[in-house]
């Protein structure tokens, strides 16, 4: 098949996405796929007419490629392209929206309150922080409200810290989260063609959370998968990972990022297009169920062709 493989663009997962291009790249090749790498920018349009593909695979991560932008393209062009659609990708992208759903539909999610960058300058909504804290209660997460890869997170212990860790996570978007922060095993779950795939738990060596680093350094965090897990929590990880990826529209393939806490697991996102690195937990999942990465790759091309 003549394949576009999308990767690059210009959210701040830039190099996070050239990384997981280059593997997925190699592997279309050994696949004996006709390839072309695509950047985003204003010839895309252009370059995928000329070379016409039957399908364009997605590595792209953030904002445009991660959010529906890309992918109502290739919808309008008639092109089929790997991952989930432009809604699902946007349900995903933004986490407050995604949080919201996942409660309607009866899945525990952290609790949270959402800040935009308007309400704050215009509205004087600083004057709730108390009211928030007052919610969710501290440690809390701040987070970026449409980020991956951990950026931009900060973990605050006190409410002096608060306005600091908004402006950091605002400094990726225009709206944040404040999160409960739960104390617990971070476990992602992968989904490939409604198959839940064993569940990868990450501990990361250096910080107390999954961050940046710890996802994408080598050594930055160490993995075990499948998790060391009694059976039935492994069947209420599974059931609720999958559960919030048909809640939220997902298909062909994503990842779904939780914490088991005292209380049971917690959804925290819904990735729609995960990594692809060397250090990604994607391929490592479908490692563990015997799906090497070259065959990997391509039951995901089967599944967008």
């Amino acid at each position: 098949m003549k394949v576009a493989l999308l990767q690059g663009g210009r959210s701040h997962e830039r190099g996070v996405s050239l990384r997981s291009g280059a593997r997925v790249g190699e592997a279309l090749k050994e696949l004996s796929h006709e390839v072309v790498a695509l950047d985003l920018g204003p010839e895309l349009v252009s370059r995928l007419r000329d070379f016409s593909p039957d399908v364009a695979f997605i590595a792209l991560h953030g904002p445009e490629g991660e959010d529906g932008t890309v992918q109502s393209v290739l919808e309008l062009l008639g092109i089929p392209h790997t991952g989930p659609g432009v809604s699902a990708c946007r349900r995903c992208m933004d986490k407050s929206l995604s949080k919201y759903l996942l409660r309607e539909a009866g899945l525990p999610t952290p609790d949270w309150v959402t800040y935009s960058e308007q309400a704050l300058r215009d509205f004087g909504a600083a004057e709730t922080f108390p009211v928030a804290l007052e919610r969710i209660g501290l440690p809390l997460v701040a987070k970026p409200a449409s980020q991956g890869s951990s950026l931009g997170i900060t973990v605050v212990t006190g409410a002096e810290e608060l306005p600091s860790a908004l402006i950091s996570a605002l400094s990726y978007d225009s709206s944040a989260l404040l999160e409960t922060w739960l104390s617990g095993r971070e476990l992602a779950v992968s989904v490939l063609d409604d198959e839940v795939l064993p569940i990868v738990e990450a501990v990361p060596k250096e910080s107390s959370t999954f961050d940046f680093e710890a996802r994408y350094e080598i050594g930055g965090a160490s993995f075990t998968c499948p998790a060391e897990l009694e059976e039935d929590e492994t069947a209420e990880v599974d059931r609720i990972a999958l559960a919030a990826y048909r809640a939220l529209g997902c298909s062909g393939f994503s990842r779904v990022d939780l914490i088991l806490s005292g209380d049971g697991p917690q959804l925290l996102e819904i990735n729609a297009i995960p990594g692809m690195t060397e250090t990604s937990l994607f391929p490592q999942a479908a490692e563990a169920a015997g799906i090497g990465f070259v065959e990997m790759v391509e039951r995901i091309l089967s599944l967008a062709a």
